[in-house]
C-alpha cells in the first residue's frame, strides 16, 4: 500500500514539473487529468502548483484557474493569494476584490500578502468607501503595523482624493521611510494642494528618484512651470540622475514656458544615452517641440516614434492646428485612423481646431457629426467651442448662434468669448452685446470682457458707449489682467509682466531698449537704412 502511493506521488511529481516548461493549457488539463486518475488531485502542493500556471502563466487560464479553486474543498492562501494577484496584474480589480469577499465569508484569514494585492485593486477602484471598510479589517486583523500596509493606504487614499485620511494614516506611521513620504506627496500631487506638497517634499529627511519625479510633475501639472524646470536646476546640481517620469514632467514645463533650449537638452540627453522613445516620452517631445514653435521637428520626433497611441497622434494633430497646418492635420486624422488607432474626445478637440484656424468650415462640421455617429463620442462643450470658434472666424455668426442655441449644457466662458471675439473681428455690435451681457449674468465678465466691448463699440465709433464701459470698469474696479512675455535666455526663463519693474536686470534692458528704439526712428525718418540695419 504504502509503495501504491510513493509510486503515485513520484508519478504526480514527474508531471507537475512539466509545468515549469511552458506547456499549452491542453497539456496543463491532461496533467491535471493524470493527478485524478492518481488520487492526488486534492493534494494542496499539486493544486497550487496548477493554479499559479493557470492564473500566472502567459499561456494559462484564469478562468480554468478560477473554476479549480472553487472546487477545491479547502484552498489553501497561496491559491486565494495567487488567484487575486492574477486579477490585479490583469487589472480585473473587481474579480480580485470579489475573491477577497468571498475568501472572508469562508472563514480564512487574510495575510500580508493579501493586503498588498488587494490595496493595488483599490487603489484602481478609486472607491473611498471601500477603502476604508478593508483599512478597518487590516486593523481588527493587526497587520496595520507594517509599513507596506501603512504606506499602501497613503496611496490608496490619495487615489481616491482622500487626502485627510491619508494624511492622518501618514501621522500615524511610527517609522516613516522615502516611500511613506512620496506617499503622501504624490496625495497632495493628486489633488493639486502644491503647497502642501512641497513642505513635504522640503521636510523629506531622505529623496530618491521617485520623490524628485512626484515634485517635478506636482508643478508641471499644476501650471507652475518656472518652478519645475527650477527644480530640475537643482537636480543637475545635486547630481540627481534622470528618469523617463522626470524627463517627461520637464518637458511639459518646457512646452508650458516655451523654454525650447531646455527642452533640447533634454533631448539630446534621450539620444546621447540611446534611451528609446516609448509612446509618453515621445508624447511629451512631440509636445514641447510644437508648442516651442518647432513644428517640424515635433513631426520629425513623432515620425521617429516606434508606438503611437491617439495620445502621440492628439499630440501632434494639436500642434498642427496651432500653426494652422489645417489640410495637414486632416490628413494625419485619416492617416490615423488608418493605422488602426481610435480617436477620442480630446482628438477631436484638435481636429476641430485644426479646421476653424484654417477656415475648413465643411470639414469642421462633417467632423463634429461623425463624433457620434462614427466613434460613439458625445461632443462635449469644448466640441461646441470649436464649432461657434470656426463659424465665427469664417463670419457665420448666424450658424455660431445656432450651435449655441442648441447646446445640451450650458455656455462656457470659452464658446461665448469666441462668439465675443468674432463679434469684434466682424463688428458685429448686436452680437456682440449680447455675448458679453451673457458672461456677465454668469459672473465671468473679467477685464478682457469688458476691454473687448469697449473696442467693439470703438469700432463702430459709438464713442459713447466706450465711455460707459470704461467708467462701469473703474465703479466695479475691474481691470484687464497685465499681459506677460517669457524669455529663455541661457536655458534661464525670464518673466516680465507688463507695467512691471522688477527684474534685476531692469535698468540694463531699458537701455537696451532706448538704444534699439532710437535706431529704429532713424531708419524711419529716411537716414542711411543700410547702415542703421547692419549696426542694429
Amino acid at each position: 500500500m504504502i509503495n501504491t502511493i510513493t509510486r503515485k506521488l513520484k508519478s504526480s511529481q514527474r508531471s507537475l514539473s512539466l509545468l515549469e516548461q511552458g506547456l499549452t493549457m491542453k497539456q496543463v488539463k491532461q496533467i491535471h487529468a493524470n493527478l485524478i486518475i492518481t488520487g492526488t488531485a486534492q493534494d494542496p502542493f499539486s493544486l497550487s502548483k496548477i493554479i499559479a500556471f493557470c492564473s500566472l502563466s502567459k499561456n494559462g487560464d484564469l478562468s480554468y484557474a478560477h473554476t479549480l479553486l472553487h472546487a477545491i474543498s479547502r484552498p489553501t492562501m497561496f491559491m486565494w493569494n495567487t488567484m487575486i494577484r492574477s486579477c490585479v496584474e490583469r487589472e480585473f480589480n473587481e474579480e480580485a476584490f470579489s475573491l477577497y469577499k468571498c475568501l472572508l465569508q469562508q472563514g480564512h484569514h487574510p495575510n500580508n500578502y493579501t493586503f498588498s494585492f488587494i490595496i493595488r485593486a483599490l487603489i484602481q477602484l478609486s472607491s473611498p468607501k471601500t477603502g476604508a471598510t478593508v483599512h478597518g479589517q487590516i486593523i481588527k486583523i493587526g497587520w496595520v503595523l507594517y509599513d507596506f500596509v501603512y504606506n499602501g493606504l497613503i496611496h490608496m487614499y490619495g487615489a481616491c482624493n482622500c487626502i485627510y485620511e491619508a494624511h492622518k494614516v501618514f501621522e500615524e506611521i511610527p517609522h516613516r521611510d522615502v516611500i511613506s513620504w512620496t506617499a503622501m506627496l504624490s496625495g497632495y500631487t493628486k489633488v493639486g494642494r502644491v503647497d502642501e506638497a512641497q513642505k513635504i517634499f522640503d521636510e523629506m529627511p531622505e529623496k530618491n528618484i521617485v520623490s524628485w519625479s512626484a515634485m517635478i510633475s506636482c508643478y508641471a501639472q499644476s501650471g507652475c512651470a518656472k518652478e519645475a524646470l527650477e527644480l530640475f536646476n537643482e537636480m543637475q546640481i545635486n547630481r540627481i540622475p534622470l528618469s523617463n517620469a522626470i524627463m517627461v514632467g520637464v518637458l511639459s514645463g518646457c512646452a508650458q514656458l516655451g523654454a525650447l533650449e531646455q527642452g533640447r537638452w533634454i533631448h539630446a540627453y534621450v539620444r546621447k544615452h540611446g534611451i528609446s522613445l516609448d509612446r509618453i516620452l515621445g508624447t511629451a517631445l512631440v509636445d514641447m517641440y510644437a508648442k516651442c514653435g518647432f513644428i517640424e521637428t515635433s513631426l520629425q520626433v513623432f515620425s521617429e516614434m516606434v508606438e503611437r497611441d491617439v495620445y502621440a497622434w492628439t499630440a501632434m494633430l494639436s500642434g498642427l492646428a496651432m500653426h494652422g497646418h489645417g489640410i495637414q492635420a486632416i490628413e494625419a486624422f485619416r492617416e490615423m485612423q488608418r493605422s488602426g488607432v481610435k480617436p477620442n474626445e480630446v482628438t477631436y478637440i484638435a481636429v476641430l481646431n485644426a479646421c476653424s484656424r484654417a477656415g475648413l468650415v465643411r470639414e469642421g462640421r462633417a467632423f463634429f457629426e461623425a463624433m457620434s455617429q462614427a466613434h460613439g463620442i458625445e461632443p462635449g462643450v469644448e466640441h461646441y467651442g470649436c464649432m461657434v470658434d470656426m463659424y465665427g472666424r469664417a463670419g457665420l455668426i448666424d450658424d455660431a448662434m445656432d450651435v449655441i442655441r442648441s447646446m445640451p449644457m450650458e455656455s462656457d466662458a470659452y464658446v461665448l468669448g469666441a462668439l465675443l471675439g468674432a463679434s469684434k473681428m466682424h463688428g458685429n455690435v448686436t452680437v456682440g452685446e449680447e455675448m458679453a451681457k451673457k458672461l456677465s449674468e454668469l459672473r465671468l465678465d473679467h477685464g478682457g470682457v469688458h476691454v473687448l466691448l469697449s473696442n467693439i463699440y470703438a469700432s463702430a465709433n459709438r464713442w459713447e458707449d466706450v465711455s460707459k464701459v470704461r467708467k462701469r470698469m473703474e465703479e466695479n474696479r475691474i481691470k484687464k489682467t497685465p499681459g506677460c512675455s517669457l524669455v529663455e535666455v541661457d536655458g534661464v526663463v525670464h518673466e516680465f509682466v507688463a507695467g512691471e519693474r522688477s527684474h534685476s536686470l531692469m535698468e540694463e534692458i531699458f537701455l537696451v531698449v532706448h538704444g534699439l528704439d532710437l535706431q529704429l526712428r532713424s531708419l524711419v525718418h529716411g537716414s542711411d537704412a543700410t547702415q542703421h540695419i547692419f549696426s542694429l
